[in-house]
């Protein structure tokens, strides 16, 4: 018997993690004859028309939707703070949804001071007890669950990504192709241009880089509210030519770049599991990382704002044979977990 599972989460563009997580799932219930829908829960920067997803107005539109769409699961994605928009949505949907899922992204949430307060019979606790389950990506997530009062078997800890290789006939902006093709090494990093990513700090130790590679690049995937003081640190450093800021890319351009970069760049002042590090470490690109006590293995770890341990573990990466897997098999086994989740709820 089929089943139709209603997810609630951001749409993109832009694509973040979330999403990936979100589509790779719906992609998953598809290949085995189930349905998915799918209502956007923030700001879309493209509207497209797609069967089963909506793209609600306004909350109460939204509720709406969840009311009239006929469902056996609802999972619902949120990343990042628990504001009071957010606590809404969740009472929303533990409330009006049916089997009520949460998936909750934000792997470094329970060093927040909300989280090491977190007590049971709060406003919190007591909506995160109206789902049926709750998909923290990290123990310490599930940790904090467990202090709001969430009973041990509603927890399920599952990793929030899929790895597949890249697709071969993926074509780049033809800038993007420019730039990736003509400098050596290629540093990227997938974030975006938002002060947790720190942009500023990349490109300025630029400088040390193009002293030691005066051919290298740093390539910035993501937009953001950064923009303008990106372009002008870059304009006043002097070396424009070496920076690129790609903006917003489709999922598929992206993993085409990690790909091909020599080094991959995490560098963040708040951070969970970021699905790009471990898309990296998947097709063989070497990450550097900003350490936040979560980061998996094989990835180098550097503290904040240490200019110098980044410049040293470049140099040190670009001085070692870069190897790369022969083959790549898809991993999905995350997914499946999720999807089996689902089938015990029923």
């Amino acid at each position: 018997m089929s089943i139709h599972v209603l997810q609630l989460g951001p749409y993109p563009p832009p694509e973040g993690g979330i999403t990936q997580n979100m589509l790779a799932i719906r992609d998953r219930l598809l290949m085995r004859g189930d349905r998915c829908s799918i209502v956007a829960t923030s700001k879309s920067t493209r509207v497209v028309e797609e069967p089963d997803v909506h793209y609600p107005r306004s909350a109460t539109e939204l509720i709406s939707l969840i009311r009239k769409i006929d469902h056996d699961v609802l999972h619902l994605h949120v990343g990042g703070d628990i504001t009071r928009r957010v606590l809404s949505l969740m009472l929303a949907a533990s409330t009006l949804g049916k089997r009520p899922v949460l998936s909750f992204h934000s792997g470094g949430y329970s060093t927040t001071p909300e989280a090491i307060k977190a007590k049971p019979n709060s406003a919190r606790g007591r909506i995160f007890g109206q789902f049926s389950r709750i998909v923290p990506v990290n123990e310490e997530l599930a940790d904090v669950f467990g202090r709001y009062g969430v009973p041990e078997g509603k927890i399920a800890v599952i990793a929030p990504f899929a790895l597949t290789p890249p697709d071969p006939s993926v074509e780049l902006r033809g800038d993007i192709a420019a730039f990736a093709e003509s400098h050596s090494p290629l540093l990227l990093s997938v974030g975006g241009l938002e002060p947790d990513y720190e942009p500023l700090f990349l490109i300025d130790a630029m400088e040390r880089m193009l002293a030691e590679h005066p051919n290298a690049g740093l390539m910035i995937v993501g937009g953001g509210s950064m923009k303008g003081e990106a372009e002008a640190a870059a304009t006043n450093g002097g070396y424009t030519n070496a920076i690129c800021l790609a903006g917003d890319l489709p999922h598929a351009q992206t993993l085409d770049l990690i790909s091909r970069a020599d080094a991959m760049l995490r560098i963040t002042l708040f951070d969970g599991d970021a699905i790009s590090v471990r898309e990296a470490l998947f097709v063989g690109t070497p990450v550097i990382a900003t350490d936040n006590g979560m980061r998996p293995g094989g990835v180098r770890l550097i503290p904040n704002g240490d200019t110098q341990a980044l410049v040293r573990n470049i140099t040190d990466v670009l001085s070692q044979p870069l190897e790369r897997p022969q083959t790549l098999v898809p991993d999905y086994s995350n997914i499946d977990k999720v999807l089996a989740l689902y089938d015990e709820l029923l």
